[in-house]
């Protein structure tokens, strides 16, 4: 009897099975992770707070900030959190970025400069981290204000948020692009 289902199962297409849906292959770099703590009745509740960035290191970005009982549930969490905050950006054949952006997020703010081929990523901390998951691979970067990890992430995340390219600037000048 289980021969016949196996026959019929075969030749049965099966319509749960995903049809070849590619998934774009996303890099994720941890952040930070940090022991926090919730004061309750009964004492101090222990939690992890993981901050991750997360692209495919060809123009898409994000970072995601989660916590957890656990370490490796944080980060799974903070993942997906940025999966869904992904942003995509123009990036230009050196592997730089079109033009220099400011970002600000708090007290934190994020100047992007494009650098010549062969610079490399000259950037500290947080920055260094989201621009290199971005696939940015030329560019100078500085952060000024403040040293937390997770707002210098996001001005980052706010500075490339404002790039455009050149067909971009037209179209919205109503040029012709050439």
């Amino acid at each position: 009897m289980s021969s016949d289902l196996k026959k019929i199962n075969k030749l049965k297409p099966n319509s749960r099975r995903k049809q070849n849906i590619q998934e774009p292959k996303l890099v994720e770099r941890l952040i930070k992770i940090s022991r926090v703590s919730k004061v309750t009745k009964g004492g101090k509740k222990l939690s992890f707070r993981a901050i991750v960035a997360v692209g495919d290191e060809n123009g898409q970005v994000g970072v995601g900030v989660a916590k957890a009982d656990d370490v490796v549930n944080a980060f799974k969490k903070a993942k997906t959190d940025g999966r869904k905050n992904l942003i995509k950006l123009p990036i230009t054949k050196a592997f730089s970025i079109p033009h220099n952006s400011v970002g600000n997020f708090g007290a934190c703010k994020v100047i992007l400069r494009p650098a010549i081929e062969g610079s490399g990523v000259i950037a500290g901390g947080a920055v260094r981290i989201v621009l290199e998951v971005a696939g940015v691979k030329n560019v100078i970067a500085k952060q000024l204000g403040s040293n937390n990890l997770l707002n210098n992430a996001r001005a980052s995340i706010s500075a490339l948020q404002n790039l455009t390219t050149k067909s971009q600037v037209a179209k919205k000048r109503n040029l012709d692009s050439k």
